[in-house]
């Protein structure tokens, strides 16, 4: 039994069965148990619920410690606050907490707007929403953002893509695979048959090494930042920082996730069509591509923001990469803060 994906870890959240989910790829989850971690309260005109959506690797925990709080663009005392740890996650209904046939290896193949569809259900159904203030993450939370402004754009007013494309390019599609095969050629990973984690730590420390190579930016190095986070050389950031971050989780897990980050694309709604997909969306849009982003990088997320209408360019400032998300930058934690309150304060567009 893993023990990294606990309360105490990751905590509060409430596990939410939402019931049968039918997937893109053919198979079913019979019980869509989401992990939710909800902020603050639904007003009376139920106009002030916010979605956050989780990235790789990451869960409503570090949402809730790097980017929600009073005063903060997201507000609880303002704003009720919905953080959706995606499937896959280690929380939500995931390979390493399935059960039966559908246990590690054998979990079925989950794509963006599974995750989407399902947090719908899980809004509509459980919560009593109807309508979204704004739809906001980082990576593939920005992902999930996109594929819910152009699923559902009557429901949502704001949309904020963080640091993430709507539809994946070649390149990060293989870099990902890159950081697959790290994992799945460890002779301990046994074709996802492993008994721990732990039988799995060479692949998962060449998975941490890559991402720390792709994950950070070059000035991030040229400029000595591991030092500024507390270590004395580039190997003591990768053992203690990077590796100390993805060792002990799930491989089955990352694989899933990865696997679903590879093809996320919403123009699977308008057979291949980009320009058609996003010009379906109706929400005020800000995208925010990190400026060092290697992932993501901020060229390939204006050539979709100039398709969306009504929608703004962003970009964040940071030396940090991509993992500026994780909110290693404060700096670029405040720009992105300032550009939620500004997104916020603009008025919400006729959805009728």
């Amino acid at each position: 039994m893993n023990t990294y994906y606990t309360q105490e870890n990751h905590g509060p959240y409430e596990l939410i069965d939402i019931g049968r989910l039918e997937l893109a790829e053919g198979g079913v989850l019979e019980h869509c148990t989401l992990a939710v971690a909800a902020h603050g309260q639904l007003n009376a005109t139920k106009d002030n619920a916010i979605l956050v959506p989780t990235w790789y690797s990451g869960t409503s925990k570090i949402m809730e410690q790097v980017y929600i709080g009073p005063g903060r663009a997201l507000d609880p005392t303002k704003y009720f606050i919905v953080v959706v740890n995606q499937i896959g996650s280690g929380l939500s209904v995931s390979p390493h907490n399935a059960t039966g046939a559908q246990a590690g290896p054998n979990f079925p193949k989950v794509r963006i707007c599974d995750d989407v569809r399902a947090q719908h259900r899980l809004l509509t159904e459980h919560l009593g929403v109807r309508r979204l203030a704004l739809v906001t993450g980082g990576s593939m939370g920005a992902q999930q953002t996109y594929e819910w402004a152009v699923r559902y754009p009557e429901m949502v007013d704001r949309a904020a893509p963080i640091a993430g494309t709507a539809c994946n390019t070649e390149h990060d599609f293989l870099f990902a695979e890159t950081l697959m095969e790290a994992i799945t050629t460890d002779p301990g990973f046994r074709d996802g048959n492993y008994s721990s984690s732990e039988d799995v730590a060479a692949g998962l420390k060449r998975h941490a090494k890559l991402w720390t190579v792709m994950g950070w930016s070059t000035d991030f190095f040229r400029g000595g930042r591991h030092r500024v986070l507390g270590f004395e050389s580039i190997q003591a950031f990768v053992d203690g920082f990077m590796t100390g971050y993805f060792g002990p989780m799930d491989p089955n897990d990352l694989l899933c996730m990865a696997w679903k980050w590879q093809r996320g694309d919403v123009s699977r709604h308008t057979e291949g069509d980009k320009a058609a997909a996003l010009g379906r969306i109706r929400a005020k849009t800000y995208v925010m591509p990190i400026a060092t982003d290697m992932f993501f990088p901020p060229a390939d997320c204006q050539a979709e923001q100039q398709l969306i209408p009504n929608s703004e360019f962003r970009p964040i400032a940071s030396f940090d990469g991509h993992l500026a998300l994780f909110g290693t930058d404060a700096d670029a934690i405040a720009q992105i803060d300032l550009y939620l309150k500004e997104l916020l304060s603009e008025a919400a567009p006729d959805l009728a």
